[in-house]
């Protein structure tokens, strides 16, 4: 099986494991020399499952494109049968990565337009990690708005890094960031800065563009989506009510899509 299984992926380590709590968890694996990606693309990794069959799911790369290893971001689904190896994970354990990479959720979609937003929900979030950890975007846009909407506020991963890289851009960057964060199942007065609800609801309600200080416009806003399938078949009747359109293949648009859980 592991010949059949080289030819098309390399056997890489895990180097580290953050919990964000019992069910998100972080990890990071080697690199493989070449593996090149644009932030946004996903990877295929595999577990030996307690069968010994392998698993395959596809999880988008966290990590930025010059990190010398790879990071995914994931939540442990019980009984599902790769995250119940996935949360036995230890560092020095073994995950296969296959050698192609998939995905066009890329900002470099967009040929024109000067201000990106990226809505995700729950882990939907993790290709717009790497996106914010390259250079590229912050030169490309003088507007970046990243809405994340989850259940609860422990679901909130990467606040830190996010505050952080808003308050200190990397160098040669000529956006300014705006961090909103959406909880649709805890009180808003909970913690003021955060928006309470849905992303669709905030986005019908006028509430999204309001907080970002920034109208979504066709001239100007470009438009990323990735998270609940429901949240991004909603909010795309929502911009196609607005006259945006999806990016197609040779011809440009307002959004992109990725269905993510």
């Amino acid at each position: 099986m592991n010949a059949a299984i080289e030819s098309k992926a390399t056997r890489e380590t895990v180097t580290d494991i953050r919990r964000w709590n019992e069910r998100l968890i972080t990890f990071r694996i080697t690199r493989p020399a070449g593996y090149s990606f644009v932030p946004g693309q996903y990877s295929r990794l595999g577990l030996a499952g307690e069968d010994g069959a392998m698993i395959w799911r596809a999880y988008s790369i966290t990590s930025g494109p010059d990190e010398d290893t790879l990071e995914y971001y994931g939540i442990i689904v019980p009984n599902g049968l790769f995250t119940t190896q996935m949360d036995k994970l230890k560092v020095g354990d073994e995950v296969w990565l296959e050698k192609n990479l998939y995905g066009f959720m890329t900002a470099d979609r967009f040929t024109d337009g000067n201000e990106l937003w990226m809505l995700a929900t729950g882990t939907g979030i993790g290709p717009f990690i790497s996106i914010l950890r390259d250079p590229a975007a912050w030169q490309r846009f003088s507007r970046l708005v990243l809405v994340h909407g989850v259940r609860h506020a422990e679901e909130l991963s990467y606040a830190d890094e996010l505050r952080a890289l808003r308050d200190a851009p990397p160098a040669g960057a000529k956006a300014e960031l705006t961090l909103l964060q959406a909880v649709s199942r805890e009180a808003a007065a909970d913690h003021a800065q955060r928006l309470h609800g849905r992303i669709t609801t905030l986005l019908e309600n006028g509430e999204l563009e309001r907080a970002a200080g920034l109208p979504l416009t066709l001239d100007h806003s470009r438009i990323m989506l990735c998270g609940n399938p429901d949240m991004i078949e909603d909010t795309r009747k929502l911009l196609h009510a607005r006259g945006m359109r999806p990016c197609r293949r040779m011809k440009p648009g307002h959004f992109v899509t990725e269905n993510y859980w």
